[in-house]
């Protein structure tokens, strides 16, 4: 497996229109860190490479995502059709993100959408049914902010379609050439989910939040590693995301239903395991929604070193930064 990032320069290469199978998949960090960062919250555009047709996956940040993005030369190759009154920023936003796919309702992963519905475009919301009904009930109930989905507090402006999701059945994303599996996740009570995303043959996982199983005295995760071991093995899984929100020395009473290096190393020592053993080395692990801090000194750096210091199966650890692209082949 491969990873070439593409933070400035490198982002400017030119891109084919149509995905190529075995190329794996491009991620544009629309929002890296969870917590009260309130620009820069959780929210990854995945893609096939060579592909335009985009899901979110989580939408924290939207527009000031696509901004940072579009300021580090990352949609340099975007051609706006003729006639359009749109930026590039309103063109990527309302005809290459096809959808969303959400894994809970925590406002840090669901800001971008809800402040941007009124300018984007017609598409689907997909998520668990918990998940949506939390969207409903929660945001879009004109009193928190106008109806904008299909369901509902009438009148419904129908802009999104809310999907249901079955945990564990795959479902085709419109608009895309790329599926979705769901699978449910313990937050510390409330329900989240990580979504399996599949093109051509390859796959990525982009999880939500979740705590740790021993934590929390759930199987979620096992059960998760159980389904995608195949994948592994044959290396067909090209990258994961998964969350870290704080470092080691966090007790596991306060995490609240979140990861630290600790937890995230013995977790993939499960996967390894479930994938038959010395099967992860070089497999990216893109580091979610670490918190940022109000104090002078940002965690990554000591969670980056938290984690390669534990590191005995080769993982690729990737600390992303807000509007780079990777491509994970």
């Amino acid at each position: 497996m491969k990873l070439i990032a593409s933070i400035a320069s490198m982002a400017m290469f030119l891109m084919p229109t149509i995905a190529l199978s075995g190329q794996g998949f491009d991620l544009i960090v629309l929002g890296a860190l969870g917590g009260i960062q309130d620009s820069n919250l959780s929210s990854y555009l995945i893609r096939p490479h060579g592909d335009r047709n985009a899901i979110a996956c989580d939408a924290g940040s939207l527009v000031n995502g696509l901004k940072v993005a579009q300021d580090k030369g990352v949609f340099r190759d975007v051609k706006v059709p003729e006639g359009s009154t749109d930026s590039v920023i309103g063109h990527v936003l309302k005809s290459e993100i096809k959808g969303y796919l959400i894994s809970h309702a925590h406002l840090d992963h669901v800001q971008g959408l809800v402040v941007a519905s009124p300018d984007d475009s017609n598409k689907t919301i997909y998520a668990l049914p918990s998940v949506s009904a939390e969207i409903e009930q929660t945001y879009f109930n004109w009193k928190a902010w106008p109806n904008m989905l299909d369901r509902g507090q009438p009148p419904q402006l129908r802009k999104y379609r809310l999907e249901d999701l079955k945990s564990g059945e795959t479902k085709d994303l419109a608009g895309t050439t790329m599926t979705v599996t769901p699978f449910p996740l313990n937050h510390a009570g409330a329900e989240s989910t990580a979504f399996l995303i599949e093109s051509g043959g390859d796959a990525i996982l982009c999880f939500g939040d979740t705590g740790p199983d021993e934590v929390q005295k759930a199987s979620n995760m096992q059960d998760i590693w159980k389904a995608i071991a195949d994948k592994v093995r044959q290396r067909t899984l090209k990258a994961i995301i998964l969350e870290v929100s704080y470092t080691s020395d966090r007790q596991d009473n306060l995490l609240f239903g979140h990861m630290t290096p600790k937890w995230v190393h013995k977790t993939l020592h499960v996967l390894d395991q479930e994938s038959g053993g010395n099967a992860l080395k070089g497999l990216p692990v893109v580091v979610s929604h670490i918190k940022y801090s109000l104090t002078n000194e940002q965690p990554q750096e000591a969670i980056r070193k938290e984690l390669e210091a534990g590191n005995d199966l080769g993982v690729q650890f990737v600390i992303p930064e807000q509007g780079a692209l990777y491509h994970f082949r």
